[in-house]
Parts: structure tokens; sequence; C-alpha cells
């Protein structure tokens, strides 16, 4: 990218930087026609997608024999996860014809992770690589061996039994005749059967038949167009499901969930049989996604011949699998990247993300003529012409690189010309302002406490921090028309690729259902949620909770007053005058009755920064921040020595004394107390000092509810620790955090929340427990 920016002379980068859209077809015109002239640009795209015989994506026979080489080693040695992943890299890289000792390569590489896999008691994922072993090549008599094993492991000693017979049938050595034979003899000695263990996708987390509740209308507002009720809803109530109109993984994630569903990955993680990129969690979504199936080599006749009619049709059951039931309506979206080229690796997530778009358009049958059909078609805002001038710069070099790359798979519907790369330009902005991040939910077991030998024992075993992750990003073409708000009353999760949206407050009708894009009231201060909204989005903020003064946005980085007895908040300049342009005048009764401890109703007339809005004392600010940053440094000595599970007794007194000190300073609802108490509450939790550890966990929940409000998913997480630990010190009041937690947490993913979190499954189980035994 930076080489080809630096081809673009001055002025006509500044000609691109202040265009609009009307200007686009004529810049875009300016630099194809610049690119075309240079060599530089050539040598990108050939780079990018014209060479699959030494592409970054190709496969490569060499590095699957190094690999396979390196996994038997591992294998021999007994260290058996550093050989599932040489298998693995091997299986990625390996091609679908490729032979290696007169066996398919790819068989005999499924095999030998599936003989990992059994020995790592993964006997459901050995089963399904020999199903795909022999897929390949049906008559591979350690496949049919192996599955005997992991089926007997499993108890279906039915199936067991055939897979031992086919096994003898096609082995071809004395030996080996006799291994089988001897095994078979054992389990046709069991007198348990159990049913066959069918392969299953997991891009699914449960069978989903709720009911959209409500018909929402498309409306226009001073935001643009948006979602209203024509009803009241009440909160909880689901209101949308949609699935991606278009999806792409982040590349942080590659490694680690399936590139179709964006579950997390299996241990028997599927390769796409074309390319080295895209990993899948089953077959299904591997084919969902656009790749071919496994080929199957002709040999079943063979197999078939000396087998019983029973046995036959065992053999096709199993080599012959059936996809019946996927979509079919939808074009694949991997299949335009599956010819071994490097730009689907190369370029960024929203680049590649564009490319299927436009894919998807073309499979359709969509036209690039003078009209702006994808643009159209979309129907999406778009902020172009308020995009920075760099930005602008590189849509248009980037939408020229992926329009060229995509010609090499549409040589005939996609012309490079301006029209084409005008429309790419409009789809990325489209992509930036729209697009939907995909998350999930991770959670990070909490540390257990020390022994009397010093060593980490699990004394609160189901205490843990939940994270959102991003793992995809996607077009939602009507969960788009959904506006944002930082005081958001729907929340949006996802269950596989679907998105599903509810409310979580009492919709009236006619209000707008809003999200929040990221920031909310109560994780950053309104300057600074209005900036990070016009940067990623391109658009000024004016939701209430931006234009109205909330206590959040008042207490989350404010000081103290001096005056011990004063609750007032003390302000900085910068915070202090994105406050004082807010909106008073229109507060309720009942919202400045509940500012009124914090500040009074004309405080900002009077007073200013540096001084108490309530009683209007002054505070050093510049004094009260280098206190605030020398207490600060005994808590991130704490969090060093928890990322280490080392924590000192004379550390965590440190911190205490610097909380004293925190206090002192800051508000009292200021974020940066309620860091502190969590980081002191972990800290105790190491030391084994549990009920140390639930009250400064109990003080940050109440820090967190005045900045989020009492309902807020930050306040379920905060409950799932406080209630763990109140359960493993045998607290009564443990019972009525699950409850709670399991409430907001139902609130916002509905009954989805028990499959998508199973540790709320522990924890009622260990509610129902400590409630029998206190009984």
């Amino acid at each position: 990218m930076e080489k080809l920016k630096s081809l673009v002379p001055e002025n006509l980068k500044q000609t691109v930087g202040s265009s609009t859209v009307d200007d686009l077809p004529s810049s875009c015109s300016f630099l194809l026609r610049l690119f075309q002239q240079s060599q530089l640009f050539f040598q990108v795209i050939g780079d990018l997608a014209m060479d699959p015989e030494n592409a970054l994506c190709g496969k490569k026979k060499d590095a699957a024999l190094e690999l396979k080489r390196q996994g038997n080693q591992c294998f021999l040695k007994g260290d058996y996860a550093p050989a599932l992943v040489y298998y693995s890299q091997a299986l990625q890289v390996a091609p679908m014809n490729a032979v290696d000792m007169d066996k398919n390569l790819v068989a005999t590489l499924y095999v030998n992770r599936a003989s990992v896999l059994l020995k790592m008691d993964l006997q459901l994922e050995c089963l399904r690589d020999c199903n795909r072993a022999l897929q390949i090549s049906s008559n591979y008599a350690k496949a049919w061996y192996r599955r005997g094993k992991a089926n007997a492991s499993m108890g279906n000693f039915h199936d067991a039994i055939h897979d031992f017979q086919i096994s003898k049938n096609v082995e071809v050595s004395f030996n080996g005749k006799k291994q089988v034979d001897d095994e078979l003899k054992i389990i046709q000695r069991q007198h348990k059967r159990s049913n066959t263990v069918q392969e299953h996708s997991n891009n699914k987390l449960d069978d989903f038949d709720e009911p959209i509740q409500v018909k929402l209308h498309v409306t226009t507002s001073n935001k643009g167009r948006g979602m209203v009720s024509p009803i009241e809803i009440p909160p909880s109530s689901l209101v949308h499901v949609e699935e991606p109109y278009a999806l792409v993984i982040l590349k942080h994630c590659r490694e680690t969930h399936c590139h179709y569903c964006l579950n997390e990955l299996p241990a028997d993680k599927v390769p796409c049989p074309s390319c080295s990129i895209p990993l899948y969690c089953s077959q299904r979504c591997q084919i969902q996604a656009g790749g071919q199936m496994l080929q199957n080599v002709p040999d079943n006749k063979e197999i078939l011949k000396d087998l019983s009619d029973d046995l036959r049709k065992y053999v096709q059951e199993i080599t012959l699998p059936s996809f019946a039931d996927l979509r079919t309506d939808d074009v694949p979206e991997h299949k335009h990247e599956c010819d071994g080229v490097h730009w689907p690796a190369i370029l960024p997530s929203e680049i590649v993300l564009a490319g299927r778009i436009v894919a998807k358009f073309v499979g359709q049958g969509g036209v690039f003529a003078d009209a702006s059909n994808l643009v159209d078609m979309l129907n999406l805002s778009h902020h172009f012409s308020e995009m920075h001038a760099d930005s602008k710069l590189e849509c248009i070099i980037y939408s020229i690189i992926l329009s060229s790359c995509l010609r090499q798979f549409f040589p005939s519907q996609l012309p490079v010309n301006e029209n084409t790369i005008s429309q790419i330009v409009i789809l990325i902005s489209q992509i930036r302002t729209n697009s939907i991040s995909i998350v999930r939910m991770k959670s990070f077991d909490a540390p257990g406490s020390r022994d009397q030998s010093g060593r980490l024992s699990s004394v609160a075993p189901f205490t843990c921090n939940m994270e959102q992750v991003r793992v995809g990003q996607a077009i939602y073409t009507t969960g788009s028309l959904f506006n944002h708000s930082c005081k958001p009353n729907i929340h949006a999760y996802f269950n596989s690729r679907t998105l599903f949206i509810r409310t979580t407050a009492f919709v009236t009708v006619g209000c707008p259902l809003e999200l929040s894009y990221g920031p909310q009231v109560g994780q950053l201060d309104c300057k600074d949620r209005l900036k990070l909204l016009e940067d990623e989005y391109s658009f000024k903020c004016q939701c209430s909770g931006c234009s109205m003064v909330h206590i959040p946005d008042l207490v989350l980085n404010a000081f103290c007053c001096i005056n011990p007895s004063c609750c007032g908040v003390v302000l900085d300049r910068s915070i202090f005058n994105c406050e004082n342009k807010k909106t008073k005048d229109s507060l309720t009764v009942d919202e400045q009755s509940r500012l009124e401890p914090f500040m009074l109703t004309d405080s900002f007339l009077h007073a200013g920064p540096s001084h108490c809005l309530k009683c209007g004392s002054y505070r050093n600010i510049k004094s009260s921040r280098s206190t605030v940053d020398e207490a600060w440094i005994h808590f991130t000595r704490l969090q060093q020595e928890m990322n280490s599970n080392m924590v000192s007794e004379t550390t965590v007194s440190d911190a205490l004394r610097a909380l004293c000190s925190l206090k002192s300073t800051l508000h009292a609802y200021n974020k940066r107390i309620a860091e502190a108490e969590d980081n002191l509450s972990q800290a105790f939790c190491l030391l084994g000092k549990l009920e140390h550890a639930a009250d400064h966990c109990k003080a940050s929940i109440r820090i967190l509810e005045k900045l989020y409000g009492e309902n807020h998913i930050a306040i379920g997480n905060e409950l799932l620790k406080l209630s763990s630990i109140l359960l493993s010190v045998g607290d009564c009041n443990g019972v009525e955090c699950i409850k709670r937690l399991s409430e907001i947490f139902r609130c916002h993913y509905g009954w989805h929340a028990n499959t998508m979190f199973p540790f709320l499954n522990i924890l009622e189980e260990e509610t129902h427990k400590f409630v029998s035994t206190d009984v």
C-alpha cells in the first residue's frame, strides 16, 4: 500500500482528499491510469492474484511431507500435543491428489491425526478424522481399524465390530489381518451396545424456535434511517434475527475459530481442500463456505464385492456422506478466494469482506453498469465525503487492487474501470459505517488460593472473568438499520453467524430501537466517546447520552471535593467544557434529583474546571493527578504479580494504602477506584482470603452499578465472580447473586444464555447443592 501511495503526486492526493461522491469516477480514473503505467502496480497484482503455483495460500507437497515427518517423530516419543499441531499443519498444505508411499497423502495425514486424537482420549474427533480418510480412500485398512478402536472406546461395539470386519477384509498383510482378528474377537465378547455416533456440525449452539415478537418499522429521523416499534415492547423481547449478507473472520482468529460459523475450532479442524488458509470446525462448514467435498477414490467396487449386504450399506453410509440439508440458496463466500491466491490473506479484513460482497453480487447475476447497481442493492448509508483525505486515497487504491484481483476469477463480469472502482470505494465506505463486529464471550479462570506448601489450590473453582472477543466482521443489511446510542435499549449477540437482537429496557410506542456501536455511557466519558465515534464511523453522536448530563459522565473520571462532607464532583477542563455544552434545562424532575448530590442545577454557570460543582471548593488538578499516578504504581505491580500467580502480602498491603490515597483524591464513583477494588479482590483470591476478596468485589460492583445501571451485562460479569467466591466460603448470599446474574444474562441473551454460557448451569447446580446441604 505504501509503495503504491508513493506513486501518487501531491496535487492528485490533494484532489482525492477534497473529493466528494460526485468526483469519485474522475478520481478513480486518474489513479487507475497512473497505476496502469507503473510496473510496480502489475507486480503487486501479480503477487496477489496471478501466481498460484508459488502463492502463499497454495498447497505444497514437500512442506506437507516435512510436517508429517515432524509429527511422526513427536508421536513416537509420546509428545501428542505437538504431533497434533504438525499433522494439522500438514493437512493445511497437502494437495488433495498427492501420493505418499502408495497412499493418498491427505488420507494418511487424517489417519495419523486420528491416532494422536485417540491417544489424547478424543474419540469422537478420532472417529471424524477416520471418516474423512475413508471418504478419500475407502479401502484404507488402517482407517477402518482406527475407527473400530475409537468406536470401541466410546462403547459403540456394534459399529466397532463392523469396522474391524471391513478392516480385516481390506488388509493385505497376514500379520495385519491377525492383529485385526484378535481385536475383533475381544470386541465380539463385549455385551454392551450403543448407538452409532454420527459426525455433527457445531455451527449451531441449539435449535432455535423462539418467534420474533414484533414487526419493526423503518423510519427516518435526524440520525437517518432507523428502526422503531409500533407497539410497546417489554424487556428481553426478541425483536430481530438475521443471517449475514457477507461475513469474514478476523486475521487474529484464523487459527482458533471456524472460518464459516466462527465457533471455536475443535482438535480435528478441517482445512480447505484447495488452499491453505481457511480452517473449519466440520466438513459441513467447509462445504457451506464454498469448498469442494473430499474426493472419494473409485475403489468402492473392489471393497464391496466380498462384503455382506449390511457391511456394503455401512461402507456407503460412511464413505458417501450426505449434506442434502445444506443451504443452497446462497453464493459460496470462499470459492473465489480458493485458487491459492495471496490477496485474501494479505489484504485487510474489511477489504476481503468487500470482495465477498462483490463476488456474491456477481454470482447472483449483478451487473456493473453505469448505474450504481451494487451500491443501490445494499442500500446502506456511507460517509465517504466526510472521510479523512488519507482514508479516501487508501479506499480508492484498495478498490483498484481488489477489482484487479477479482477480475482473475470473474474475467467477463467484472470490468476494471472507474465505474466499478467507484462502486467498490462506496462499498468499502458502507462497510466501515455499517459492518457489525461478531463477538464471542471468552472466559478466564480466576486464580485459586495457596495451600500450606505455597502452591495454588482451587478454592474458588467457578470464579472467572468474562471478556468479549471480536472474531469476525459482517454486513447484516437489516441489522445495520438500527441506529447507535450511547445509552442503548437493545442488545445484539450472535449464535454462530446469526444475529439476534433483544430489548434490554421497556420500549414505548414509536421509540427508536438503538444499540451501541462500541462505547457506552459508563465506559468512556462523553468527549472520548464522541471522538471515537467520529473517527470510526464519521458521525457526531447526538444521542441522549451525549446531549444530556448524566451521572456516569460526571463521575467516571472525576475528582472528589476537598470537603469530606461534600459529594460533589470536580472536573478537569476538557470534561467540564464537554459537559457544559449539554442540555440541562430539559432534564426531568427525577433526573435533576438524581444529579443533585453531585452538582447544583446552575453550577456550570458559577463554577468552573477544578471547582466542585456542588459547593465550589477548589482542587489542584495537576497535584491530584500526580497523587493518583503515584498510587497506581502499586496496582501496576500488583497486576504483574497476579499475572505470574505470585502475589505477596507486602504488595497487597501497599495496594491497600494506595487505595486509601485514591479514595481521598478521586470521586467515590470514579472507574479507577472500581478497577483498584477488582484488582484487590483477585489478589485476595490468590492468597486464599476469600472473605476479603468478596468485600472488595462488592465495592467494585457498587461503583459499576452507578456507571452502568443495575441490569447492565457488565454487572452480570462481576456478579459471576462474587457469587462463586461467596459459594466457596459458604455464604448464602451467593445464591441471591446467582439468581440476579441469571436474570441479567437471560435479559440480554434470552434462553440462549445457558447454552452460550455453560457456567450458568454449573453455578445453578452448585446453588442447588448449597441449598440442599443447608436444608
